[in-house]
């Protein structure tokens, strides 16, 4: 289901180009497209701050080179998927209308996955995966919009958390528990015992750290 926010964001942050992190190609490991092979773009900016986080060298957003959306574009053009995931850090820091209509245009489907925490969800998008973080409140906006719902679950109370979003996302919305990765020995055992008490929720494993690829 393609969407279009026409809302922009009201950050003054370069839109002809965007600060990444790294762009690379692999499969998706998390969530509804697992399996799939898809071009990963990271942007640096992330003002949520879990404490867990695996990729907090993506936080600071001056600490990453800026790419034009052209060689953005072309860098994933140089791999035969045709999905592109557009990750952080959050975001939705910038905007990413440019982007999206770019790839698209190039005939890329365009995923995010976002903590929802920003002003707007700029941007043409085919599949959004909301992923809340309980360290600052996501903007109510992103729930109609939400493809997915991924929540993950570090503590016992990440059930609830989880829980408490249901009720605002659209009937169709998917439905994904996963283990913070430290914390799997303990937690993925109860998410499975959770899963099977609660059908309408799935399990999402990090298959790429199994794997070992990027």
């Amino acid at each position: 289901m393609l969407l279009e926010q026409k809302q922009q964001p009201s950050s003054d942050l370069i839109t002809s180009s965007l600060p990444v992190m790294e762009a690379f190609y692999t499969l998706q490991g998390e969530g509804a497209h697992t399996g799939r092979a898809a071009y990963f773009i990271r942007l640096g900016g992330c003002d949520v701050g879990c404490h867990w986080c695996d990729v907090k060298e993506s936080w600071d957003v001056n600490a990453h080179p800026q790419r034009t959306i052209d060689a953005i574009v072309a860098g994933a053009l140089a791999y035969p998927g045709r999905m592109a995931v557009i990750t952080g850090g959050e975001p939705l820091m910038h905007n990413l209308t440019p982007l999206t209509r770019a790839l698209q245009t190039a005939g890329f489907r365009t995923n995010i996955e976002t903590s929802g925490v920003c002003e707007a969800v700029s941007g043409s998008w085919d599949w959004i995966c909301f992923s809340p973080k309980k360290f600052k409140k996501p903007n109510p906006a992103i729930f109609k919009r939400a493809d997915e719902l991924k929540v993950i679950v570090y503590n016992q109370s990440d059930f609830a958390f989880a829980e408490s979003f249901v009720p605002s996302l659209r009937p169709d919305c998917k439905l994904f528990l996963q283990t913070e990765w430290s914390r799997s020995n303990e937690m993925l055992p109860r998410i499975v015992e959770y899963v099977k008490d609660h059908p309408q929720w799935q399990l999402s494993l990090q298959t790429h750290k199994y794997l070992d690829i990027p």
